[in-house]
């Protein structure tokens, strides 16, 4: 664990040799000492600069999980189909008398929570506690101690209490005991939740004037650098990471008003148009037959293990690659050997070309990087998106002519290769007026054979949640209309990136507070790929990334041996693209609020339907009873011969007899 050493106050402990780091490590080597159960500590690390960081190192425990996923299961009432391998209530028990060892040891941990907590599937699991800075041994502890140690869990249903107090105290506590544990609990879940909101309404009027704080493992930006270029590289989350505060952003836009004026008045030109053409595409939604197709995933080279790379995009059986190439770097070789084995293999790849504010600066720069990735690249993909998130300054871009300049010598270097179609303006979130801005500046040499957006879904729920009244498939016929009355684009649509974060610190590319879990991301994956591709609005929809922490399909380092783990996402996407595959969609049934049913016709003549609730549990009803059932992974289901169906948030494929 690191610990940030810039603050007065940690300053201040670490010349009283009682910096955080440090506290860990004496905890530690004291409760392994006395046979408690923590990671054991290898090594603590401090920075000779007083205002550095400092680190705790313990041994890494192989095939543990952090407790926080078992009681978000178990408050859901699921903790038996998601974790199926640890018995919930032996984890009760275990942890009960762990914490009871802890404190009759004299420790006071101060911090026994979900996050704190590791276990391991066993008869009983296996526990450990983490995080040990905060930590104090007494000769004693008082019931209040016990209590408050006792009270941050997560315990919110009353049997799941009654089960962890049980084991604690090897009875049913006392009157006072538990009275005191109550308000404790209640006291702790309440100030958790005031502390939430007043930290978020602080941090809205703190990144309005100051720059957001940047996690530790986030490098500075030049000292001399101006708003423009206080970007630098977050290798964790494979993005830019943008310095410059609110206030400093303000500043730049306002020097850039005229070009912005500029966009505004092509907006308003085309918008009589786009909502012309966006109202006839939204009343049709769902009611023509569509080929199903165009499934595609995005990578990265994964230096590692290629081989395993490679197994693993061939299992996920996607044909549809979108390979990401970084102009700024010098050594393409890697992605070179990626993109001739996929090629050599029949993969159909397209790669993307982003930029950043060096190239941005550096029009030679950018011309020379674009001509040699061309030249090394066009022989195993004649597809290239030009740009990334042009509407986002970390990426380097703070106005669309500086953008239209970079597409214009791309779009130069790239056509001299026939049959090479230029792809963007790769405008990310739901920003309609952004793309219909660059879709119609007057630039003779700006024009796209395919447009293409980065289309989240304000990364803050399902993919039918509505964004100023867009839900996804109203947001899809917006872009097409932006695109097929486009003065620079053409009538074809392409989703380059979508992913919902997971909850894992530094490497999600966003906040905690649109992070989902596993189970979440994967749901929503497969709803929004049969959401789009079902519209007939989107050829493609590619998802960013297939491995990566925090967001990919797959997990690195999460096996033993260091080996990449299958989410359920890389599950639900390969059985998505296995079960449709040759498939043509037909229409949308009738079906209850809230609830998708598609219908496809197979190339055998059969028909299957995609069928999901977006709003609770529901039942849909079918044409004719089910010969089988898949779950969103691929698994059988028992209710051959039903024609009502139980519908959730999972995606299930229903084969019709």
């Amino acid at each position: 664990k690191q610990f940030r050493g810039g603050g007065p106050r940690e300053r201040l402990r670490r010349a009283r040799g009682e910096a955080r780091a440090a506290r860990s490590w004496r905890a530690a080597r004291a409760m392994v000492a006395a046979g408690l159960p923590t990671p054991e500590p290898v090594m603590l690390l401090e920075s000779l600069d007083p205002r550095g960081p400092s680190f705790y190192v313990s041994r890494a425990v192989e095939g543990a999980i952090e407790a926080r996923y078992l009681f978000r299961a178990a408050n859901a009432g699921e903790e038996r189909d998601r974790f199926p391998e640890v018995d919930f209530g032996g984890f009760l028990e275990e942890l009960g008398r762990t914490v009871r060892r802890l404190h009759e040891a004299g420790f006071w941990h101060r911090d026994v929570s979900a996050g704190n907590v590791l276990v391991r599937a066993g008869k009983p699991p296996e526990l450990w506690l983490l995080d040990l800075n905060r930590a104090r041994r007494r000769r004693r502890l008082t019931l209040s101690q016990r209590t408050r140690d006792l009270s941050r869990l997560p315990l919110f249903r009353p049997q799941h209490r009654a089960a962890f107090l049980q084991a604690y105290w090897g009875a049913a506590p006392g009157a006072l005991a538990r009275s005191l544990y109550l308000t404790d609990h209640y006291a702790f879940r309440w100030k958790h939740q005031v502390k939430n909101r007043l930290r978020g309404a602080g941090q809205r009027v703190k990144r309005s004037v100051l720059p957001r704080r940047a996690h530790a493992h986030i490098p500075p930006p030049p000292e001399s650098a101006a708003a423009r270029d206080r970007v630098v590289w977050d290798r964790l989350s494979d993005q830019p990471h943008q310095h410059a505060g609110r206030l400093a952003k303000i500043g730049v836009r306002l020097a850039d008003a005229r070009d912005h004026l500029e966009e505004g008045t092509v907006i308003a030109a085309a918008l009589p148009r786009v909502l012309r053409r966006y109202r006839a595409l939204a009343r049709e939604l769902y009611t023509r037959p569509e080929a199903w197709g165009g499934v595609g995933v995005a990578l990265r080279p994964w230096p590692a293990d290629p081989d395993a790379l490679l197994a693993a995009v061939e299992e996920l059986g996607v044909r549809h690659l979108l390979l990401r190439l970084h102009p700024w770097e010098t050594d393409h070789a890697a992605e070179e050997a990626l993109a001739r084995e996929l090629a050599a293999r029949g993969h159909d790849l397209a790669f993307a070309l982003p930029q950043n504010r060096d190239l941005v600066r550096d029009p030679e720069r950018w011309r020379a990087a674009v001509e040699e990735l061309a030249a090394r690249f066009t022989p195993y993909g004649r597809r290239f998106q030009v740009g990334q998130a042009i509407n986002r300054s970390k990426w380097g871009v703070w106005s669309l002519r500086e953008y239209a300049a970079l597409a214009e010598t791309a779009g130069e270097a790239l056509r001299r290769y026939p049959g090479v179609e230029v792809l963007g303006p790769a405008v990310i979130d739901f920003e309609p007026h952004v793309t219909a801005a660059a879709l119609n500046l007057r630039r003779p040499g700006l024009r796209f054979d395919v447009v293409t957006a980065l289309l989240y879904v304000d990364r803050r729920g399902a993919p039918e949640n509505a964004q100023a009244g867009f839900d996804t498939p109203r947001k899809l016929a917006l872009l097409k209309a932006i695109a097929e009355t486009s003065r620079n684009g053409s009538p074809r649509c392409w989703v380059t990136e979508v992913n919902w974060p997971l909850r894992e610190g530094p490497h999600s590319p966003a906040g905690k507070g649109v992070a989902v879990g596993e189970e979440a991301q994967a749901d929503y994956l497969a709803r929004y790929y049969l959401l789009a591709l079902a519209s007939g609005l989107a050829e493609r929809v590619y998802w960013w990334q297939l491995v990566a922490k925090g967001y990919g399909l797959l997990d690195t380092g999460a096996e033993p041996g260091g080996g990449l783990r299958r989410r359920p996402a890389f599950r639900a996407l390969a059985t998505l693209a296995r079960t449709l595959a040759g498939c043509r969609f037909e229409r949308r049934l009738p079906g209850p609020p809230g609830a998708w049913l598609l219908l496809f016709s197979r190339p055998d003549g059969s028909e299957l339907v995609a069928a999901w609730s977006a709003a609770g549990p529901a039942v849909g009803e079918l044409p004719r009873p089910t010969a089988a059932v898949l779950s969103r992974d691929g698994q059988p289901l028992p209710a051959p011969g039903a024609v009502r169906v139980q519908l959730d948030a999972s995606p299930r494929y229903l084969l019709l007899a």
